[in-house]
C-alpha cells in the first residue's frame, strides 16, 4: 500500500486518459493521491477531482511562479477552498529562484502569508524550493516559532527535496518531512543517493511529481503514480530494507501528515 503525497493529476497532460491513470495507479497498489494546487484554479480542480475520486484529496494554494496573483482576496478564496473536507493541506507554496517567474520579494510575501494562513486553518503545508534553500528554511524557522506544531508534531513535507542531510534535519527538527521522487532512481544522482541512505524513513513521504520527474527507466516521458513503485524500490535499496518497509513507514508518515484516517485509506 502506496500513498502519492505529490501529484498533479488535474493537469492537462491527464486530460485523455485520467481514468486509465488512476485504474493504473490503484493496479500498482497506490492507495492515496494528493494533489496539490498551484493556483486558484488548479486549486478548484483538484477539489473537484478529489469529490468525484474517494482515494484523491486535495492540497489548495498558490505556487510561487503565480506569487503576483496572491492578494487579500486570492487569500480570501484559498480560505474558503480550504473548508472543503477533502482538502489536507496548504499547498504548493514556497519559492523559486531558478525560473524566477514572479518578482522574489512578491513570492516572500505570497509565502509567508500562505504559510500564515496554513496555520491559522491548522492544516500542513506542501513546501516548494529551486535554489532557495537559505530563504525557505529561514521563512519556515521564523514560522515554525511562532505557530506550535500540528497534532503529531508536524508541520509540512518540503516536497522534491533536493537540499543536504543538514537542511533535511533541520527541517525534520522543525517539524517538516521531505519526500523523494523519480531522480532518486536516476544512476547519476550520487549526491542524492547518498543522501537518502542517511535518512530516517520516520519523517520521509513517496512522491511523482506527476506529469513530472518520471523515475528511471520513463526518464523523459510523461510521469504517472502507477510508477510510485519504482520510486519505493529505489529507496529500499539505499536504505537496505525491504520495500514493504518502505511502504509501510512511508504510508503511516502521510497518513499522520495529512490527517488522513487509515481505514480510508486501506479500503481506498
Amino acid at each position: 500500500m502506496l500513498i502519492d503525497s505529490h501529484c498533479h493529476l488535474d493537469f492537462s497532460q491527464f486530460d485523455e486518459d485520467r481514468a486509465e491513470v488512476l485504474a493504473r495507479a490503484r493496479a500498482a497498489g497506490v492507495r492515496v493521491i494528493i494533489n496539490p494546487g498551484v493556483d486558484l484554479a488548479s486549486s478548484r480542480r483538484a477539489i473537484a477531482l478529489a469529490e468525484k475520486e474517494p482515494d484523491v484529496y486535495a492540497a489548495v494554494g498558490v505556487h510561487p511562479h503565480d506569487a503576483t496573483a496572491v492578494d487579500e482576496a486570492a487569500l480570501e478564496a484559498l480560505r474558503d477552498l480550504a473548508a472543503h473536507p477533502k482538502v489536507v493541506a496548504i499547498g504548493e507554496i514556497g519559492l523559486d529562484f531558478y525560473r524566477d517567474l514572479s518578482p522574489r520579494d512578491r513570492q516572500q510575501w505570497a509565502f509567508e502569508r500562505q504559510l500564515d494562513l496554513a496555520a491559522e486553518l491548522g492544516l500542513p503545508v506542501i513546501v516548494h524550493c529551486r535554489e532557495a534553500w537559505p530563504q525557505v528554511m529561514e521563512a519556515l524557522r521564523s514560522w515554525s516559532d511562532r505557530f506550535s506544531p500540528l497534532e503529531g508534531g508536524y508541520r509540512g513535507v518540503l516536497h522534491a527535496f533536493s537540499g543536504d542531510q543538514a537542511m533535511a534535519e533541520a527541517g525534520r527538527q522543525m517539524g517538516f518531512m521531505v519526500s523523494l521522487g523519480g531522480p532518486v532512481t536516476f544512476q547519476n544522482a550520487r549526491r542524492l543517493h547518498a543522501l537518502v541512505s542517511a535518512l530516517s524513513l520516520d519523517a520521509l513521504l513517496l512522491e511523482t511529481d506527476a506529469p513530472y520527474l518520471s523515475p528511471h527507466p520513463y526518464r523523459g516521458r510523461r510521469n504517472e503514480p502507477a510508477r510510485l513503485p519504482l520510486i519505493a524500490e529505489a529507496i529500499a535499496r539505499l536504505q537496505d530494507v525491504s520495500v514493504e518497509e518502505v511502504a509501510r513507514r512511508t504510508t503511516c508518515n502521510a497518513i499522520r501528515l495529512f490527517g488522513l484516517h487509515p481505514e480510508e485509506v486501506s479500503s481506498s
